[in-house]
C-alpha cells in the first residue's frame, strides 16, 4: 500500500510584520492512502462539474470565503448552501488522517528567537514524525509515502528541500532516520495551477484549524465537522500541536 502525506499552510511564515488579526502560522499535513486518494480526486471533480460544468477549478480557502474569482457564484446564498454542504459531506465521507502544526509567531519568537530552521521547517518537522507514529500504528506494509508540498518560490523551496534531505539523512530529535527511510518518503513540490485535489483538500482544513489556534472559544463549525479526523491516541489530539 502506498500513501500520500499533502501538506498545504494557512497564515505567512515570516516572524518580522506579525499580522495581529492572524498571528499564528499553520501547516496542515494531509495523510491518505493511493485508493483513497482516488476516491477523492473523483469526488472533488464532481463538485466542480456540478458547479462550474468544468474540473478546472481550484479549491482555494481564501477565494471560497471571499467569494472571489470563480467563487463569486457564492453570492447566491442558495448556491453557496449547495456548495458548502457538497464539500462538508465529501470531507466527512473521506478517508484520511490530519496531521498540523500550528505556531504562535510572537510566543514562539520570545520563547526560541530566530532559530536556524524556519517555522515551516519546524512545522515540518513535526507532521512528518507524527505521520511516522501513525504510519507505524497501521496493519498492513506501507511502501511509499509521496509528500507532495504546494511551490512557494525557488528559494524558498530549495531551502525546503534542503531541510527534507537533512531530515531524511539524520532524522529528527523523536524519529530517527531509519524509521524515516523504512517509509521511502518521496518529497514533489507542485505548482497550486497543477489542480492537486490532496493540497486543495489540506487548503481547505488548515484555515479551521488556524482559527481554533488562535482562539478556541470562538465558534468554530468547520473545525467541529473536522476534528474527528486529527491523529489522536485516546482523547489526545496526538497530530495536533500548537507551538510553543
Amino acid at each position: 500500500m502506498n500513501y500520500y502525506l499533502f501538506v498545504d499552510e494557512s497564515g505567512d511564515h515570516g516572524l518580522k510584520n506579525i499580522d495581529q488579526n492572524f498571528p499564528v502560522f499553520a501547516l496542515c499535513g494531509i495523510l491518505i492512502s493511493e485508493e483513497e486518494y482516488q476516491k477523492l480526486i473523483a469526488t472533488f471533480r464532481s463538485i466542480k462539474i456540478r458547479f462550474w460544468n468544468t474540473h478546472n477549478v481550484i479549491f482555494h480557502s481564501r477565494d471560497i470565503r471571499k467569494c472571489d474569482k470563480e467563487f463569486q457564484i457564492l453570492l447566491d446564498i442558495d448556491v453557496k448552501r449547495r456548495f458548502m454542504n457538497s464539500i462538508n459531506t465529501a470531507l466527512a465521507s473521506s478517508n484520511f488522517t490530519i496531521i498540523a502544526s500550528i505556531i504562535n509567531k510572537q510566543a514562539f519568537l520570545k520563547k526560541y528567537g530566530k532559530l536556524k530552521d524556519d517555522v515551516y521547517e519546524v512545522s515540518l518537522s513535526f507532521i512528518l514524525e507524527r505521520s511516522v507514529f501513525f504510519l507505524d500504528s497501521l496493519s498492513e506494509t506501507v511502501n511509499k509515502v509521496n509528500l507532495i508540498i504546494e511551490q512557494r518560490g525557488k528559494k524558498e523551496d530549495k531551502k525546503l528541500k534542503n531541510h527534507f534531505d537533512r531530515l531524511f539523512q539524520i532524522g529528527t530529535y523523536y524519529v530517527n532516520a531509519g524509521r524515516i527511510k523504512n517509509y521511502n518518503f518521496q518529497m514533489e513540490i507542485k505548482p497550486k495551477q497543477f489542480n492537486v485535489a490532496g493540497l486543495q483538500l489540506s487548503d481547505l482544513i488548515a484555515y479551521p484549524i488556524a482559527r481554533y489556534a488562535i482562539d478556541k472559544t470562538r465558534a468554530n463549525p468547520a473545525f467541529d465537522r473536522i476534528k474527528e479526523k486529527i491523529y489522536s491516541r485516546g482523547k489526545q489530539l496526538y497530530g495536533l500541536k500548537i507551538f510553543p
